[in-house]
């Protein structure tokens, strides 16, 4: 999982201006008036060589007791906990506020790793940034998101913290099991942990946020992270809930492996496939299980059916797993481990970089790009630069040359002569002088 680092702080301070000048894209709304920002947006990027994960929250207002701040507030510290790094954001034009003091408060009580971030600092000078030492926060830095100056040394600091912060992790595999609600999520964390621990009941909506527990099986360590049912966003009934799908997100987020529980009975929903598809757009392995097998009609033919049905639904993924099981009666479940090692290793397995320049050259001479308005692709050189997913930087002559079904064509050949089912794979051309 990429380190995640979370940008806070009251309204109007420029988190949305540093977030997109960090990722390269207008991503967040910016506009000059508090509140525009609410929910959490993610973005991946690469500071040094070192790739990483950045949240913009919505401004806080720790004082206001109006529903929407309540909301923006619980969203930024779902964010906070499960960041690595905290860039705490402050206004030098406008100069401290009650509300910065109350935010770094509670960035104390996070225990986590916080760099003072002083924003719109057109001009530097010492006098502009001296008060904010006032916060207790250690040494500020000076910056204008809107101008870019500074970033780099605020990313500097901030990626020196990933391999601090990294260290004091364990090193468990960690299997987030999502899926609807009633689906069996928490009777296959029950029979994999071998004990009851999730209260298991038919009423769908128990587990109501996501838990973690650490066991060791043949030798290994892993943690089980049992989530709330994730149902359509107009299903969710109360606040409690919200939030409870929110963290079921972010589970998903901080997982090596993700067990996606499918209702045998009911077959692969739209709100299955909307799941299944967050788990692929977030890069990671996954293992399809479809729950209540025990209590299909079946005959000679019925699983491939049922896997006919899987391929014909998930197009989009069509390097998937899937187990068939009884979370209930532990018909098959003792195979998940094997196949979460299994899915765990293709995601971390690296191609060695002659191989694949001698694969993509090979390929590439065989069948040539198409051409557009007379110009053809050219790939220099091959690498991959990255794994959990595997990813993979073909330098080449123009990258707008690069079209969605070539990408998808060298996709397919890098899957024939290596296995990487289980877990998807990233492509990215990229100029000479590109990182």
């Amino acid at each position: 999982m990429n380190p995640l680092i979370a940008i806070v702080g009251r309204p109007n301070v420029g988190k949305s201006t540093f977030f997109n000048k960090v990722v390269g894209k207008k991503i967040s709304i910016t506009e000059d008036k508090p509140g525009v920002t609410r929910d959490r947006l993610y973005a991946d990027s690469e500071w040094r060589g070192k790739l990483f994960s950045i949240v913009d929250t919505g401004g806080i207002e720790m004082r206001s007791e109006d529903k929407m701040w309540r909301e923006i507030k619980k969203q930024a510290e779902v964010a906070i906990e499960t960041a690595q790094v905290i860039l705490f954001f402050v206004d030098g034009r406008e100069g401290l506020t009650t509300s910065d003091y109350d935010v770094a408060d509670m960035l104390r009580r996070s225990k986590k790793p916080v760099i003072l971030v002083v924003n719109k600092i057109d001009n530097y000078s010492e006098d502009k940034i001296f008060e904010f030492y006032s916060l207790g926060l250690g040494e500020p830095y000076a910056v204008s998101a809107e101008h870019g100056t500074g970033i780099g040394d605020v990313l500097d600091e901030a990626v020196s913290w990933f391999e601090k912060v990294e260290s004091k992790e364990d090193d468990s595999i960690k299997i987030a099991v999502v899926g609807k609600p009633n689906a069996g999520k928490s009777s296959l964390v029950n029979r994999l942990l071998g004990f009851e621990r999730s209260i298991v009941t038919d009423i769908a909506g128990t587990t109501r946020d996501a838990i973690d527990t650490a066991l060791t099986y043949g030798g290994k360590n892993y943690t089980i992270i049992d989530t709330a049912g994730i149902r359509k966003k107009s299903k969710v009934e109360d606040e409690i809930e919200y939030y409870s799908q929110l963290r079921a997100y972010d589970a998903v987020r901080r997982a090596d492996v993700c067990l996606l529980v499918v209702d045998s009975l009911e077959g692969l929903t739209e709100q299955d496939t909307k799941i299944i598809g967050f788990v692929h757009e977030q890069g990671k392995p996954s293992l399809i299980v479809m729950n209540k097998w025990d209590l299909v009609e079946k005959d000679t033919n019925t699983i491939n059916k049922f896997e006919a049905k899987l391929k014909e639904d998930l197009k989009f993924m069509d390097y998937f797993k899937s187990v068939y099981i009884s979370a209930k009666t532990g018909q098959r479940a003792e195979k998940i481990f094997a196949f979460i090692d299994e899915v765990y290793a293709h995601a971390n397995f690296r191609v060695p970089t002659g191989t694949l320049n001698d694969l993509i050259s090979d390929t590439v001479r065989a069948n040539e790009p198409p051409s557009y308005n007379g110009r053809r692709m050219k790939v220099y050189y091959s690498s991959q630069v990255a794994v959990a997913p595997p990813t993979f930087v073909l330098k080449v002559n123009s990258a707008d040359l690069m079209h969605f079904s070539y990408e998808r064509f060298l996709e397919n050949v890098i899957r024939k002569n290596f296995d990487f089912s289980g877990t998807p794979i990233r492509i990215y051309a990229r100029e000479n002088g590109e990182q």
